[in-house]
Formats: structure tokens, C-alpha cells, sequence
């Protein structure tokens, strides 16, 4: 049934982008002809189409080679659009030099090239964004799903089952775990059934398609010895990295006067990478704060009504080099909030106003941040900022947590959009801070601004 939904899946996308990629080039043909119709006689759309044809083909080749008809779970529908662009490229221009190395005689205008490139990106983006939806209501009905096998049952097993059980749309379903210390127990619900050297036997016993080892502190060796174990080769294994691997997922090759050295703490944010981010920040900052200014004068004016206090909260955040900054918040809490010192926020804070529980939700406490942005006490994106008592507590507790503050502080940062909020592990919060500050790219900045966009208002850790 699984395979056979994946050849499904794949067949109809590639149907689905030919007739989209047909559109767009009539499209293309008419917005390009039909205005200067009226002036004279115009080519008709017949002459096209061996350009069509080629447009077809080397559109849906540069795609496969792209890996766009490999439809890996979980992968962003963003990142599939970005593969998008450089791909379309591609086609069009092969068609282009296909078409006029065959037929020299064809004329065409440029402006009919642009129009297709235009037309078949956005037909194609779209198309696919619809494809994908349904792909995930079928995995969310349970049709082509995948059993999944979690090797140990610790923090990082648990981290694993519950993110595959909030995304039923990635079409996972979590069987059992594996775990030294826990056979014969229940995790959250799910059995724990053998130990991870019966890896092999229950992996078919089970009927499993893929294995997560979920492992993160254990010894490479004791990893590669339990893989090892699954001699199936048509289960697909994942490992869940630990912070050396995160560290080092990027190993970059230097020498000292000629010895080599291999750079596994090369921070990717620097010289005119950290202009043309903090021109980003500039930018888009002052845009908002300009077309929400309206809007922020309002929240102020409830947040005044609904009780005494000042509109603006201050407190002082630690941030880029482990300077102290006063970040700007709506007040969502009672003025004596923190007569007893800093504390988390948890669910059903009696500390929390009416209004402060609305702007809490919904993100829109945040919005005065966007001043701290322009004023470059911190960045769109980037390692959310804490409080400098709980600095100095965790600096002591997670290995290289200081090397968050390498980089400003962010709005939004690689670790929220991954719902590591408010009162979750510091651990795993950090990991994937120092991957943001070790793989920063401006295409991965907006990533996560996009995706921050889409979970502003369904945010469920905010509280």
C-alpha cells in the first residue's frame, strides 16, 4: 500500500506540473501576442509548438535531476519552491537553446521567454503547494504511511514521538520504542518492546519501514553497531544528532602555514554577511513599524485599560557578546509579577492580564521588539534572548550555551519555528541555535520568517 502510494504521488505531480507547464506557455503566448493583435496579423500558437514541446521536456528532466519528484516527508514546502527557482531557470533555458539550434528559422520575441519562465514558476509553485496539501490529508488519513520504530525511549525519543504526533500530515506512525532500561513499559503511551540490539528481529516482526535512533549521547561506535543490526535494506534509518554532530555538520578545510586543520566552529555570519543582514533588519523593521504603527497605538491603549501599569514592559535581556540590552514588550502581566524574582511563564499564569493572555497567544506582545530591531539591539532572526539571571544558571548546566551570543539576539529564530518555546529543554533549544549561527544564509533567514509567518496565530506554546 505504501509503495504504491508513493508511485501514485509521484506519477500525478509529474502530470500535474506538464499540464501546468502547457498552461503557462499558452498563457505566456497570448499576454506576449494578443495586444498587438490589433496592429497586423501574429504568429500562431501552432508555429510553438515544438518550443512548447522542448519547454516540456527540459523542464520536467532539470526537475528530476533536481530531485523535485522525490518527495521527501517533512521537507518545507518553502524549500521545495526556493529548488523551484534555479530549476525553472534551467529548463527554460535549454529549451530555448534546444529550440533555436533545431529550428533557426523560428522567430520569437524575448518577451515570450519571460513570460514563460514568469507563468511556469508560478504555476508550477502553486500547483505543487496544492499537491502537497492533499499528499498530507491522505498521510493524515492514514493512507501511505510509514511505521515508524524510535530507538530509545530517553528526552530526545520523546522529543521525536511527540513532534511526529503533532504533524499527522508527514503521514508517520510510531510503533514502538527501543530502550535498554524501559522493556515491557509504556512512554507516552507507546510500548517499549525490545532492546536496541533486537533491532534486526523487530524490525521484521513489525513490519517497519523506518528507524530514528534517537540516541544522542551514545558512543558512535554503539551507534553504528546498532545500525548495523538492521540488515534490511529497504528500511530507511535516521539518527538524531548530538551537539558535536550539529557542531559539525559543515567541517570546513584550513591550514596553519601549510598544516591542515579542519574548522568545525566556523561561525558563518560575518564581514559582508553581517551587513547585508543588518541592512535586512533595517528594512524590513522600519516597514513595519511604519504600517503597524497604528495598530501597536491600539494594543498599547487596551493594554492601559485592562489594568494599571505602563503599556511598555522593559527588561533587560542579555545579547549580542553577552551585552545587556532593555528589550521592549507589551506588558501582558500584573505590575508585581516578579516581586518574587524572574520566573518562567507556565500555563494558566494568574500573573497574566485578560489582554495580556490575547497578546500572548497571538504573538502581538512582540511587536514593540521591532523598535530594539531598528535601534540594532537585536535582529529579525536569531537566538531568543534570556534574562541574565537565567544565564549565568544555564551557562553552568548546557555545554557551549554562551556561544548563542555570538549573534544578536532574534524575534523569531531556527529554535521557535521548531517549537522549542517558553518553558521547553534548554538543551535542545540551544542545538538548534548554534546550527542557525554555524549554517546562516540569507535565504535561511527568510525561511524562517515565512514559516514564523504561518505559526503566528496557531502558536500553541504561547501562553
Amino acid at each position: 500500500m505504501r509503495r504504491r502510494a508513493e508511485w501514485i504521488f509521484t506519477i500525478t505531480l509529474v502530470l500535474l506540473d506538464a499540464a501546468l507547464e502547457i498552461g503557462a506557455f499558452v498563457l505566456a503566448y497570448r499576454v506576449t501576442f494578443e495586444p498587438s493583435a490589433r496592429n497586423g496579423p501574429t504568429p500562431a500558437l501552432w508555429e510553438f509548438l515544438p518550443m512548447m514541446l522542448f519547454t516540456l521536456l527540459s523542464l520536467n528532466a532539470v526537475y528530476f535531476f533536481y530531485r523535485l519528484y522525490h518527495q521527501r516527508r517533512g521537507e518545507s514546502r518553502i524549500d521545495e519552491i526556493y529548488k523551484l527557482v534555479p530549476a525553472t531557470s534551467i529548463g527554460v533555458i535549454v529549451s530555448v537553446a534546444v529550440t533555436t539550434l533545431l529550428y533557426r528559422d523560428l522567430e520569437y520575441p524575448r518577451l515570450l521567454l519571460v513570460y514563460v519562465w514568469v507563468f511556469t514558476l508560478l504555476f508550477v509553485a502553486v500547483g505543487r503547494l496544492a499537491h502537497g496539501a492533499l499528499r498530507s490529508l491522505a498521510y493524515a488519513r492514514g493512507w501511505g504511511e510509514l511505521r515508524v520504530l524510535i530507538v530509545g525511549a530517553g528526552e530526545a525519543g520523546n522529543l521525536i514521538l511527540e513532534k511526529i504526533r503533532a504533524s499527522p500530515r508527514l503521514g508517520y506512525r510510531p510503533v514502538a520504542f527501543l530502550d535498554e532500561e524501559r522493556v515491557g513499559h509504556k512512554v507516552l503511551g507507546l510500548p517499549v518492546v525490545a532492546r536496541p540490539e533486537d533491532l534486526g528481529d523487530v524490525v521484521r516482526a513489525m513490519k517497519i519501514d523506518e528507524v530514528i535512533v534517537a540516541l544522542p549521547d551514545a558512543p558512535h561506535q554503539q551507534i553504528l553497531s546498532i545500525v548495523s543490526k538492521c540488515e534490511d535494506g529497504s528500511v530507511s534509518i535516521k539518527v538524531f544528532p548530538d551537539v558535536f554532530q550539529i557542531m559539525a555538520s559543515e567541517v570546513n578545510i584550513g591550514d596553519l602555514s601549510g598544516l591542515p586543520l579542519l574548522a568545525m566552529r566556523d561561525v558563518a555570519l560575518r564581514g559582508w554577511r553581517l551587513t547585508l543582514k543588518r541592512v535586512v533588519d533595517v528594512i524590513l523593521s522600519g516597514i513595519i513599524l511604519i504600517f503597524a504603527s497604528p495598530f501597536m497605538l491600539l494594543l498599547a491603549l487596551l493594554v492601559k485599560v485592562d489594568s494599571r501599569g505602563p503599556a511598555i514592559f522593559t527588561q533587560v535581556r542579555m545579547g549580542l557578546d553577552a551585552k545587556p540590552f532593555p528589550i521592549f514588550k507589551f506588558r501582558s502581566m500584573r505590575m508585581d509579577a516578579e516581586k518574587d524574582g524572574p520566573g518562567w511563564t507556565t500555563q494558566g499564569d494568574p500573573r497574566i492580564t485578560r489582554i495580556g493572555r490575547f497578546l500572548r497567544r497571538t504573538s502581538f506582545d512582540e511587536f514593540p521588539q521591532f523598535i530594539n530591531v531598528f535601534l540594532g539591539h537585536m535582529s529579525l532572526v536569531g537566538p531568543r534572548p534570556e534574562q541574565p539571571a537565567f544565564v549565568e544558571q544555564f551557562r553552568e548546566l548546557v555545554p557551549r550555551y554562551m556561544e548563542r551570543h555570538r549573534e544578536k539576539a532574534g524575534i523569531t529564530g531556527w529554535a521557535q519555528i521548531n517549537g522549542l518555546r517558553g518553558d521547553t529543554s534548554i538543551s535542545e533549544r540551544t542545538k538548534y541555535d548554534l546550527y542557525y549561527i554555524e549554517n546562516w544564509s540569507l535565504w535561511f533567514d527568510f525561511k524562517i520568517l515565512i514559516l514564523t509567518a504561518f505559526k503566528f496565530f496557531r502558536d500553541r506554546s504561547a501562553y
